[in-house]
């Protein structure tokens, strides 16, 4: 027979059972914990993608403000361009129409110029022994104006054709072609001191004759405002640089006043009297016409009695 349990015996099971129940109590409670943590969590989640929505939201509406405002500044900017175009067009049209004039204008004077000093000369040699002298001096003076407004013809028709003048781009050997304008022009002054120092200056691209008449303008300038001085001291160089490299022509001249450095490439424009150095005051303007066909820019920088230094950029010429 089995033996019966005791009192103690269903003691003990009931405390197991009691102790299992704390157990699966306390396993329960850490669950609900854990839920609750869970729970919490993922609310903070559904906050946070919440302000994510409203923050894609506000960035969805300030992109479609950018792309409105994109969109007007390319629609001013087409509006603008086409102004552009049409001020280029009318520019170009009034350049044409000034050349033209120019162009008539120097070939008509070419005539009477002619006549005026053709009668000028037949009046000197059919009737100079009649004249005194202050008659003779007159008749000097006509056929040097004469003379001068030649040559004033012949700038304004090269200042003229150069519009429409053909460019021929080569490469060109700067340091040569200066040397070469050099010394033609102390050719015509044999008896003048001139020295000109040429440093590292590297070939550039351009239209030969066009860049050469830009060096017989500056070197011949720089030769006339010696004045008083004893020896014409030149420089050309080149100076490099991070946008392109610089030519220079520098002189020890009479140089001028930088508060009229504006007034140098104008036609016409004179900052010394004709008396004191001869020209036409087309010389510079040619310069930096031709300069900015090429896609350069010219600019000059000086001081009274401290000589001048007139720099201009072409494209460069370096082998590929």
């Amino acid at each position: 027979m089995p033996r019966e349990e005791g009192p103690l015996a269903e003691s003990g099971r009931f405390y197991e059972r009691l102790r299992a129940l704390e157990e699966t109590h306390r396993a329960t409670l850490n669950i609900l914990e854990d839920f609750d943590e869970e729970k919490a969590k993922l609310k903070r989640v559904q906050q946070a993608t919440m302000n994510l929505l409203e923050d894609m939201h506000e960035e969805r509406g300030r992109l479609g403000e950018t792309q409105r405002a994109l969109v007007n500044i390319l629609e001013d900017a087409e509006v603008e361009r086409s102004k552009a175009e049409q001020a280029n067009a009318l520019l170009e049209a009034v350049n044409k129409e000034l050349e033209a004039f120019a162009y008539s204008v120097s070939h008509d004077l070419r005539a009477p110029l002619r006549a005026i000093s053709g009668f000028a000369e037949a009046l000197t040699e059919d009737c100079g022994p009649l004249l005194d002298a202050e008659g003779k001096r007159y008749l000097a003076r006509i056929q040097d104006n004469a003379h001068k407004m030649g040559q004033l013809i012949d700038d304004l028709l090269a200042f003229s054709r150069l519009g429409r003048q053909p460019m021929t781009v080569t490469r060109i050997d700067m340091g040569a072609l200066a040397r070469a304008v050099f010394d033609e022009l102390a050719a015509l002054a044999p008896t003048r001191r001139l020295t000109l120092k040429i440093g590292s200056v590297p070939p550039a691209l351009g239209d030969g004759t066009l860049v050469r008449q830009v060096l017989a303008n500056l070197l011949s300038n720089a030769i006339k405002f010696r004045k008083t001085r004893s020896q014409a001291l030149i420089e050309f160089g080149y100076l490099p640089g991070s946008d392109g490299g610089t030519y220079y022509v520098k002189d020890n001249g009479v140089g001028f006043d930088m508060q009229y450095a504006g007034k140098l490439f104008g036609v016409f424009q004179r900052l010394h009297p004709i008396a004191e150095f001869e020209g036409t005051g087309v010389g510079l303007a040619l310069v930096q016409r031709i300069v900015m066909r090429h896609g350069g820019r010219v600019w000059a920088e000086g001081a009274v009695d401290q000589g001048a230094t007139f720099c201009f950029t072409l494209p460069k010429g370096e082998a590929r």
